[in-house]
């Protein structure tokens, strides 16, 4: 994918999903300074899917020192809250850096996923719902973990493809399939659901609406899914793409919540800057 170096008049603050979740790690949280968890940060969340927003702003992608996978595990509740903990003041520090160093007053977007979308949550919270800082919020893209409708104060679901300063959010699972136990109530149910394909109201959207999704090999595949949006998730058809056999048991696609509707979220994030600069005159 050639991107172009120019600086663009936007950013883009993206904070990654868990990496790190090893049966024998013990750790709590991951070594930033460690070689191969930075190469698995660059080849990975940001090749896949931050890159999606590459197009539209400049990127800004903090190392933070993640928490383990095992702190979503009500087990482990007590230290899995404090290693999130840990986690967000790495992303609290990066986020005041950026806002110091690098932002220069641009408008900016924040995307994230998973464990990402639990930290953004957290940051909107604090930084940005309410306060001087909400003017420049041209959107939120948190996925891959719910966001309720009345996550913030002031800052509200986004239903149409044109509209800013609010937030979209997703988690996807494949056609007629539910998260077994009880995850479904815990995780899904009552979430925000966006259509991330027309980025409206609508229920069900074809294969002929859907831009591409990014594949591994990373070849673009447009028209590809249809899908259909439930309470809390977006379902999606099987992909149809090399080695989709493999994909045939799989019920969650939530390692795959970004890169589905990869170009579709490219071409809204274009967008959705354009109509911050024609909103605010500049």
């Amino acid at each position: 994918l050639n991107k172009t170096e120019e600086k663009k008049n936007a950013d883009v603050f993206f904070i990654y999903p868990t990496l790190i979740d090893g049966k024998n790690q013990k750790e709590w949280n991951s070594n930033i300074w460690d070689s191969e968890i930075r190469y698995d940060v660059i080849n990975r969340p940001v090749k896949y899917q931050a890159s999606a927003w590459m197009d539209a702003a400049n990127l800004y992608v903090p190392f933070y020192r993640q928490a383990h996978i095992r702190v979503f595990n009500e087990k482990y509740k007590e230290e899995g809250l404090k290693a999130l903990d840990f986690a967000y003041e790495d992303i609290r520090n990066s986020f005041i850096y950026y806002l110091n160093n690098f932002n220069d007053n641009k408008p900016f977007i924040i995307a994230s996923h998973s464990q990402g979308t639990v930290h953004a949550k957290r940051l909107i919270s604090e930084f940005i719902d309410g306060k001087e800082l909400q003017k420049k919020l041209i959107a939120a893209y948190l996925v891959g973990i719910k966001v309720k409708n009345d996550e913030f104060k002031n800052i509200k679901p986004m239903n149409s493809p044109d509209e800013i300063g609010g937030f979209v959010s997703w988690n996807s699972y494949k056609f007629n399939k539910y998260p077994k136990n009880n995850s479904y109530e815990d995780w899904f149910r009552g979430g925000v659901t966006s259509n991330p394909i027309t980025w409206d109201d609508s229920k069900e959207t074809g294969k002929e609406s859907h831009k591409g999704l990014l594949y591994r090999n990373m070849k673009i595949f447009p028209n590809n899914i249809k899908i259909k949006l439930i309470d809390g998730i977006v379902w999606a058809s099987l992909p149809n793409v090399p080695g989709k056999l493999f994909l045939k048991p799989v019920r969650s696609y939530h390692f795959a919540d970004i890169n589905l509707f990869w170009l579709d979220i490219s071409e809204n994030a274009k967008l959705r800057v354009e109509q911050w600069f024609l909103k605010n005159n500049y």
